[in-house]
């Protein structure tokens, strides 16, 4: 699969136009001065500094593979950072009437656990949200160079906004799937007390009592409630990212340092991540209930909560979540800078469109 995306990608739109001249050697020729024959002239070192700067190229088998562990990192060690702050979020959602509010949950559950009872979950977390991230920003890649490939140069930049919701959504439907078990295995180590203290206890249990199900009857919900927020948190976090070199950094991103890029790269996050949480929320207390309850489903659960109680834990939620997107796409962008991936910029109008538009001569 990935062999012929990486063909693909040779012409992605998203490669072009500044990072296909790269690629070509080419360069920025309407800034460069003519040659002896009134041909622009092609600069000394560009070729040289495009094989420096990138350790793969752009859609390669190895590109995808490190955009994966990416993810993995950025989502794994983030989810797993603020798992007190989940569990509790997730116990206000089931038991509002024992957990009333964010101080509340954390002052009953270090009065009944003990500090260490706050680290309950963690490693279904750190295992689920890892998987997740791989599919999640790994897959996004991937079809967003499908996708763009199948719209071509000029409808891939105006149609943007939908291509990276349609790229975020289709990655997010099989992140959801790896996510799934270890999901349902947190939950009800974090919200059925006495039921199990760790995954190697939890996961056994489930199998015996239900078999496979129990590790996937929560998918649905999690569609209900992944797929809005990473579609919100791709397309967001994408226009953001452009918003902000367009009308507030004061100069344009190649003339940025790679500590200025991240800067806004985590600025963008958070503004997307507070979107995230308060789009997806009503669906995150559904798969909360739901994988605390054996034999419910998310209808049942949806009317029992009625509308006010789908909002439980709102507050925690968009504290946790603009966190968590701020610091997953910092990380991830960091982790393309370290392993020095093409990072292509905020896209441009191509210039076949300039010309339809009669904005270039």
């Amino acid at each position: 699969m990935f062999s012929s995306v990486a063909h693909l990608a040779r012409a992605n739109p998203f490669n072009t136009p500044h990072l296909q001249l790269v690629h070509d050697g080419l360069g920025d020729l309407r800034s460069s001065s003519p040659g002896p024959t009134g041909q622009p002239r092609r600069p000394r070192n560009l070729a040289a500094a495009a094989v420096e700067e990138y350790s793969c190229e752009f859609g390669s088998a190895k590109y995808y593979a490190l955009c994966g562990f990416g993810g993995v990192l950025s989502c794994g060690l983030t989810h797993t950072a603020v798992v007190p702050l989940d569990l509790v979020k997730c116990r206000m959602q089931v038991d509002p009437q024992k957990y009333k509010g964010i101080f509340n949950g954390f002052s009953v559950t270090l009065k009944e656990d003990g500090v260490r009872g706050l680290a309950k979950g963690w490693a279904p977390t750190f295992l689920g949200y890892s998987m997740q991230g791989l599919c999640k920003f790994g897959f996004y890649e991937v079809f967003k160079v499908l996708y763009s490939n199948m719209l071509g140069e000029e409808n891939t930049y105006l149609w943007r906004t939908s291509l990276y919701l349609a790229a975020s959504a289709s990655a997010e439907f099989f992140a959801d799937i790896a996510l799934a078990p270890m999901e349902a295995a947190k939950v009800r180590i974090q919200t059925q007390p006495g039921y199990a203290n760790t995954l190697r206890d939890a996961a056994p249990k489930m199998y015996k009592e239900e078999g496979l199900k129990a590790f996937y009857k929560g998918v649905a919900p999690l569609w209900m409630r992944q797929i809005p927020y990473t579609m919100m948190k791709f397309a967001c976090f994408e226009r953001t990212v452009e918003a902000l070199y367009k009308f507030v950094v004061p100069k344009p991103r190649s003339e940025c340092s790679k500590p200025e890029q991240l800067v806004v790269t985590f600025i963008a996050g958070y503004i997307a991540g507070v979107f995230c949480a308060i789009v997806s929320h009503p669906a995150d207390s559904v798969v909360s209930v739901l994988n605390k309850e054996k034999g419910s489903s998310a209808s049942l659960v949806l009317k029992r909560l009625g509308f006010k109680g789908v909002w439980k834990g709102l507050f925690a939620r968009i504290i946790m979540i603009g966190t968590l997107t701020a610091l997953q796409w910092f990380i991830y962008d960091s982790v393309k800078v370290y392993f020095r991936l093409p990072r292509p910029p905020p896209p441009e109008m191509p210039e076949s469109l300039k010309k339809k538009l009669g904005l270039t001569q």
